[in-house]
């Protein structure tokens, strides 16, 4: 069996990042172990099973966005609190025991419940319209809050005093607290009256008693169970470990003896913080990280003669074909978080002294974060160093601003509207973008793995000042060793078909080596590595 332990944890805290859906999603959910998962769901390349350390009340709801609903787990909280429903169940919040006379109000966002004209208690749903929330008043002051399970029950409740979080209770089903856990000095109490847990592997089943009624920490409760439930576990079976600073000290202890599998993903954690890890790396059985770039780091920073590495990215690729052609205009797509300021304003002062040379051209800055005033900040910042290069600032106004000013020009006058921002969150809406887009700059010291990954599967090309394994100078792309020559680069591009054709036909070359087939090819190398003559490497239709 292949275990995988993800990193899915909110503000680095153990429990799920689920919200309302009133809330705008901060950061995308894909990471290597959802793409991992999605690999070995999709193509039964062998069997396996997460292991989920962190309190997730809503984690089916996750694995349904993540399109492997139907994917084994163990649940460490499901464990504690005993639960033993795995089907998401419907819970209606009328169906809830409320006082008599309570009187509910619907806006556009949450459902409030008013008693005697005062608020009683505020429910928030989650993306499917579930009850995940329920916020209970008392004189205008939180004094509880009730988060529900997706399979329709209370798995958790906190208490408030002062307006502060004091404790939260772990529940079982029946709603019998199992677990309370002290917020503001960190310690746990065990329920005296049900002192056990459940640990289920396979088709046995076994209860057993807490070591002790009363923790230091959550994270020494979680030790204990996780710890007798990889007592059930066989020899064989292979650990692969997402490296988060949240749990990678809890596991180097618990997963000495295993056969284990390091996997870094550079937008979690940081190849530089790798350095901290250097027992648990050198006890590892294979290293996996997200790109070429990325091994050589690890060896480098950590000075090890590391032979058991390899770079397996998070994102497969596949022809898809864009439809940048069928656009009159050439959009040209720069990403732009976490530039510079210096880079920035060189890199909006060239794109503007090409504009005006390229009538048919249009830029759209890239960005991924999601604050609600991101797209107008990145705006202004354009236009500020627009009228710094002595260009028409204009070009960067926002589109409704542009169509209000246009009514006080005369026709000869209107400026039109050249650089737009997309903001992009997710992977879905990214490669949404991505497809209209006819060239791709990305000056950025380290490009983004997705971005690079999408545009050789859509075929066009890339300008980028650091060396990848996706770009191939000269052909699918130009490596830029001084930015100013940023407007030839465009120019060799999009001043006619011939080396634009060329550089697709490039792309689609690189696509080969990170197709489903190859990534699951460089599996099967890492699991025959680690697991030897085990079943595990030799079962699997996909790796077979």
């Amino acid at each position: 069996m292949l275990f995988f332990i993800p990193a899915w944890y909110q503000q680095n805290q153990w429990c799920e990042n689920e919200q309302s859906w009133t809330v705008r999603r901060m950061h995308t959910e894909f990471d290597d172990t959802v793409k991992q998962i999605q690999l070995f769901h999709r193509n039964r390349a062998c069997p396996y099973r997460i292991m989920l350390l962190g309190f997730a009340p809503n984690f089916r709801h996750f694995l349904h966005r993540q399109g492997v609903y139907r994917a084994p787990y163990w649940s460490c909280f499901d464990a504690i609190q005993e639960v033993r429903r795995k089907k998401t169940a419907v819970l209606s919040f009328h169906n809830l025991k409320w006082p008599e006379g309570i009187e509910f109000v619907y806006t556009p966002f949450v459902v409030t419940a008013m008693l005697e004209k005062e608020k009683y208690a505020q429910i928030d749903f989650g993306e499917d319209g579930n009850p995940i929330r329920i916020d209970l008043y008392q004189k205008g002051q939180i004094r509880r809050c009730n988060l529900y399970d997706d399979r329709g029950f209370v798995s958790g409740t906190i208490i408030y005093e002062d307006g502060r979080p004091f404790y939260q209770d772990y529940l079982t089903e029946s709603g019998t607290w199992k677990m309370r856990h002290f917020l503001r000095d960190g310690h746990v109490e065990i329920n005296g009256k049900c002192p056990e847990y459940l640990l289920k592997y396979q088709d046995e089943a076994a209860k057993k008693r807490f070591e002790r009624l009363r923790y230091d920490s959550m994270e020494q409760v979680i030790a204990e169970v996780l710890n007798a439930y990889l007592n059930m576990t066989e020899a064989g079976d292979i650990f692969c470990v997402a490296m988060h600073g949240r749990h990678t000290g809890l596991l180097k202890e618990i997963l000495k003896e295993k056969k284990l599998i390091l996997s870094f993903f550079e937008d979690r954690y940081p190849v530089s913080a790798a350095s901290e890890e250097l027992e648990l790396i050198r006890e590892a059985d294979y290293l996996i990280a997200d790109s070429r770039k990325n091994v050589d780091k690890i060896r480098q920073d950590l000075g090890l003669p590391l032979e058991n590495i390899m770079a397996i990215p998070p994102y497969d690729s596949r022809v898809d074909a864009g439809i940048s052609q069928q656009f009159g205009v050439q959009k040209i797509l720069a990403s732009v978080d976490g530039l510079e300021d210096e880079i920035f304003a060189e890199l909006i002062g060239l794109l503007g002294r090409y504009l005006c040379r390229n009538e048919n051209a249009q830029v759209h800055l890239f960005t991924r974060r999601a604050e609600y005033d991101r797209k107008q900040k990145i705006l202004e910042q354009a236009q500020r160093e627009l009228g710094r290069a002595g260009l028409e600032e204009g070009w960067a106004a926002r589109e409704e601003r542009g169509q209000i000013a246009e009514n006080d020009l005369e026709p000869g006058e209107q400026v039109s509207v050249r650089f737009f921002v997309e903001q992009c969150v997710d992977e879905l809406s990214v490669s949404k973008c991505m497809r209209e887009q006819r060239i791709l700059v990305d000056l950025r010291e380290n490009p983004e793995l997705y971005l690079q990954i999408a545009a050789i599967s859509i075929g066009i090309p890339q300008i980028v000042r650091t060396r990848t394994e996706f770009v191939e100078n000269g052909r699918n792309g130009i490596l830029l060793k001084d930015i100013k020559k940023l407007p030839g680069a465009l120019h060799y591009y999009l001043n006619g078909f011939k080396n634009w054709n060329q550089a697709m036909v490039c792309s689609y070359e690189l696509v080969r080596e990170y197709t489903t087939g190859e990534l699951i090819k460089k599996w099967r190398k890492v699991l025959d590595s680690v697991g030897g003559d085990s079943n595990l490497t030799a079962g699997g239709r996909g790796l077979s």
